[in-house]
This record gives C-alpha cells, sequence and structure tokens, in this order.
C-alpha cells in the first residue's frame, strides 16, 4: 500500500482499519513513529520490515499476533512492548533491528521463533518466560552486546546455532 513511500514520518492509523496486509509501510525509510489502533488484531508479515528510522510503536492489546519480519530491519527501534494478548511472535519478527535494548516477552508467548532476535547486537539482557518451551534455530544468532539471559527449566529445546556469534 505505502511501501518505499520515502516522505512518511508519522503514521496514526485510523481505527476504522480493521487489518493491515503484507508489506504495507516496508521501507518507508523516514517513518519514526506509528499508532496501531486496537482494531487491529495482528501484525501481519513484513509491515514494517526496513523502517529503519522507526522509533517508537505501541502494540495494542487487541493484537495476539506479530507475523513474520514484521519488523525486520527496524535499525532505529531502541525498545518495544509486547502486550499480553500476543501469543505467537513469528520467525524473524524483531531480526536486524540493532538498535533495541530493551523488549519484553510475555507470558502468553510459548515459543522463541527461529531468527527472533537475529543481530540485535545491542541488546544486553533477556529475561524469557516460564510460558517458554522451545527456543528456535539462530533466534539470537550474532546478538553481540547479550551479556545475561535467563533461560527457564520449562525450555525443553534449543534450535541450532540459537546463540552462535554472541561474543
Amino acid at each position: 500500500t505505502f511501501s518505499g513511500c520515502h516522505s512518511f514520518t508519522k503514521i496514526d492509523i485510523p481505527s476504522t482499519i480493521t487489518s493491515i496486509e503484507y508489506g504495507a509501510f516496508c521501507n518507508c525509510t523516514h517513518l519514526t513513529h506509528v499508532n496501531i489502533p486496537s482494531s487491529i488484531t495482528s501484525i501481519d508479515d513484513r509491515v514494517f520490515n526496513g523502517c529503519n528510522s522507526l522509533q517508537h510503536v505501541k502494540i495494542p492489546s487487541s493484537v495476539t499476533s506479530i507475523r513474520q519480519f514484521a519488523f525486520k530491519n527496524c535499525g532505529a527501534l531502541k525498545e518495544i512492548f509486547i502486550p499480553s494478548s500476543v501469543t505467537s511472535i513469528r520467525d524473524g519478527a524483531f531480526s536486524d533491528c540493532h538498535e533495541l535494548i530493551k523488549i519484553n516477552i510475555p507470558s502468553s508467548v510459548t515459543s522463541i521463533e527461529g531468527n527472533l532476535f537475529c543481530r540485535c547486537a545491542s541488546l544486553k539482557e533477556l529475561s524469557i518466560p516460564s510460558s517458554v518451551t522451545s527456543i528456535g534455530y539462530r533466534s539470537f544468532y550474532s546478538c553481540v552486546g547479550l551479556q545475561n539471559i535467563i533461560i527457564p527449566s520449562s525450555v525443553t529445546s534449543i534450535g541450532e546455532h540459537a546463540f552462535d556469534n554472541c561474543i
């Protein structure tokens, strides 16, 4: 829809919108702020992929899933709060968010999917809730700033290369 529109800096999505489809705001490189209304229940694949100036996103409690690569390459995103309504965060949703320092994973999430935080170089610490039972392939690959991670005893499987290149 608005993919590649470089002039946007802020988007207020009206509450009449119930769905944001695949790649809608992909590569809006000057976008810094997004207000998502409570009428949205899912953040679809690649919706904000490549919005490398995006700094502020408030995910409403109506959202239940964050799809694949939804926030991939949002290089300026430093912190994101995920409400407890979210039960699914899909592959690579926050990969290549190089400035991401803080993220909460709600206890409604049961798995850390593959590539989820891949190359989030500024992520320093993370507490995984006891609801999580699996950590996927390359989920923390190249998180070079990661200093502290708490893996609960509920985790029964850790995928290949999950923590590779975490110096």
